[in-house]
Protein backbone atom coordinates (compact mmCIF):
# COMPACT_ATOMS: atom_id res chain seq x y z
CA UNK A 1 0.00 0.00 0.00
CA UNK A 2 2.85 2.39 0.74
CA UNK A 3 4.49 1.94 -2.67
CA UNK A 4 1.55 3.36 -4.68
CA UNK A 5 1.31 6.32 -2.28
CA UNK A 6 5.05 6.99 -2.54
CA UNK A 7 4.82 6.74 -6.33
CA UNK A 8 1.87 9.15 -6.41
CA UNK A 9 3.66 11.61 -4.13
CA UNK A 10 6.83 11.45 -6.26
CA UNK A 11 4.78 11.87 -9.45
CA UNK A 12 2.97 14.94 -8.03
CA UNK A 13 6.28 16.45 -6.90
CA UNK A 14 7.79 15.91 -10.36
CA UNK A 15 4.76 17.56 -12.00
CA UNK A 16 4.99 20.54 -9.64
CA UNK A 17 8.71 20.98 -10.34
CA UNK A 18 8.12 20.76 -14.10
CA UNK A 19 5.34 23.38 -13.99
CA UNK A 20 7.50 25.66 -11.85
CA UNK A 21 10.41 25.34 -14.31
CA UNK A 22 8.17 26.13 -17.28
CA UNK A 23 6.70 29.15 -15.47
CA UNK A 24 10.19 30.43 -14.65
CA UNK A 25 11.13 30.25 -18.35
CA UNK A 26 7.99 32.21 -19.28
CA UNK A 27 9.47 35.54 -18.25
CA UNK A 28 9.94 38.59 -20.47
CA UNK A 29 13.18 39.48 -18.65
CA UNK A 30 15.99 40.21 -21.08
CA UNK A 31 17.11 42.40 -23.95
CA UNK A 32 14.75 42.43 -26.92
CA UNK A 33 15.66 43.55 -30.46
CA UNK A 34 13.64 44.28 -33.59
CA UNK A 35 13.73 46.23 -36.82
CA UNK A 36 11.26 49.08 -37.26
CA UNK A 37 10.42 49.96 -40.88
CA UNK A 38 11.27 53.52 -41.93
CA UNK A 39 8.75 55.94 -43.38
CA UNK A 40 8.66 56.31 -47.11
CA UNK A 41 12.01 55.38 -48.64
CA UNK A 42 13.88 55.68 -45.34
CA UNK A 43 15.73 52.57 -44.13
CA UNK A 44 14.55 50.55 -41.15
CA UNK A 45 15.95 51.38 -37.72
CA UNK A 46 17.25 48.80 -35.27
CA UNK A 47 15.48 49.03 -31.93
CA UNK A 48 16.14 47.43 -28.55
CA UNK A 49 14.65 47.39 -25.08
CA UNK A 50 15.45 45.82 -21.76
CA UNK A 51 12.70 44.29 -19.63
CA UNK A 52 12.84 42.87 -16.12
CA UNK A 53 10.11 40.97 -14.31
CA UNK A 54 10.81 40.89 -10.59
CA UNK A 55 8.33 40.06 -7.83
CA UNK A 56 5.50 40.31 -10.36
CA UNK A 57 6.45 43.85 -11.41
CA UNK A 58 7.56 44.59 -14.99
CA UNK A 59 10.09 47.41 -15.50
CA UNK A 60 12.40 48.39 -18.33
CA UNK A 61 13.41 50.91 -20.93
CA UNK A 62 13.39 51.43 -24.66
CA UNK A 63 17.05 52.02 -25.51
CA UNK A 64 18.21 55.10 -27.39
CA UNK A 65 18.18 54.86 -31.19
CA UNK A 66 19.15 56.77 -34.30
CA UNK A 67 16.61 58.47 -36.55
CA UNK A 68 18.57 59.98 -39.41
CA UNK A 69 21.13 62.33 -37.88
CA UNK A 70 19.25 62.49 -34.57
CA UNK A 71 19.56 60.32 -31.47
CA UNK A 72 16.32 59.59 -29.65
CA UNK A 73 17.16 59.17 -25.93
CA UNK A 74 16.39 56.13 -23.80
CA UNK A 75 12.84 56.10 -22.43
CA UNK A 76 11.55 54.16 -19.43
CA UNK A 77 8.43 52.06 -19.80
CA UNK A 78 5.36 52.83 -17.67
CA UNK A 79 1.95 51.28 -16.96
CA UNK A 80 3.68 47.92 -17.47
CA UNK A 81 2.16 44.51 -16.88
CA UNK A 82 2.79 40.85 -17.62
CA UNK A 83 -0.36 38.75 -17.39
CA UNK A 84 -1.32 35.46 -19.01
CA UNK A 85 1.79 35.54 -21.19
CA UNK A 86 1.10 39.05 -22.52
CA UNK A 87 3.45 42.00 -22.07
CA UNK A 88 1.86 45.47 -22.12
CA UNK A 89 3.42 48.86 -21.44
CA UNK A 90 3.52 52.50 -22.50
CA UNK A 91 6.56 54.49 -23.65
CA UNK A 92 6.65 58.29 -23.73
CA UNK A 93 9.42 59.75 -25.88
CA UNK A 94 10.27 63.40 -26.33
CA UNK A 95 12.01 64.87 -29.35
CA UNK A 96 12.38 68.59 -30.15
CA UNK A 97 9.87 69.43 -27.42
CA UNK A 98 7.22 67.04 -28.76
CA UNK A 99 5.98 64.18 -26.61
CA UNK A 100 4.82 60.97 -28.22
CA UNK A 101 3.05 58.21 -26.30
CA UNK A 102 3.16 54.67 -27.74
CA UNK A 103 1.33 51.65 -26.32
CA UNK A 104 2.99 48.25 -26.77
CA UNK A 105 1.31 44.88 -26.35
CA UNK A 106 2.78 41.49 -27.24
CA UNK A 107 2.35 37.80 -26.56
CA UNK A 108 5.45 36.04 -25.22
CA UNK A 109 6.28 32.74 -26.91
CA UNK A 110 9.71 31.46 -25.89
CA UNK A 111 12.24 34.02 -27.08
CA UNK A 112 9.80 35.97 -29.25
CA UNK A 113 7.36 38.81 -28.54
CA UNK A 114 4.68 39.36 -31.19
CA UNK A 115 2.05 42.06 -30.97
CA UNK A 116 1.06 45.62 -31.81
CA UNK A 117 2.19 49.19 -31.19
CA UNK A 118 -0.36 52.00 -31.08
CA UNK A 119 0.97 55.53 -31.54
CA UNK A 120 -0.23 58.88 -32.85
CA UNK A 121 -0.09 59.30 -36.62
CA UNK A 122 0.71 62.47 -38.53
CA UNK A 123 -2.96 63.42 -38.90
CA UNK A 124 -3.77 62.85 -35.20
CA UNK A 125 -5.38 59.46 -35.79
CA UNK A 126 -4.06 56.45 -33.89
CA UNK A 127 -1.71 54.36 -35.98
CA UNK A 128 -1.57 50.65 -35.18
CA UNK A 129 1.22 48.44 -36.49
CA UNK A 130 2.50 44.97 -35.85
CA UNK A 131 5.88 44.31 -34.26
CA UNK A 132 7.94 41.27 -33.38
CA UNK A 133 11.01 41.28 -31.14
CA UNK A 134 13.53 38.54 -30.45
CA UNK A 135 15.32 38.04 -27.14
CA UNK A 136 19.06 38.67 -27.54
CA UNK A 137 21.19 35.76 -26.37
Amino acid sequence: MKSPLKFLAAFCAACFITVAAIAADASPTGTWKWSQPGRGDNPATQRAMKLELKDGKLTGALQSWQMGDNTIPEAAISDASFKAGTVAFTVTTEFNGNKRVSKYSAKLEGDKLTGTIESPGRDGAVQKREWAATRAK
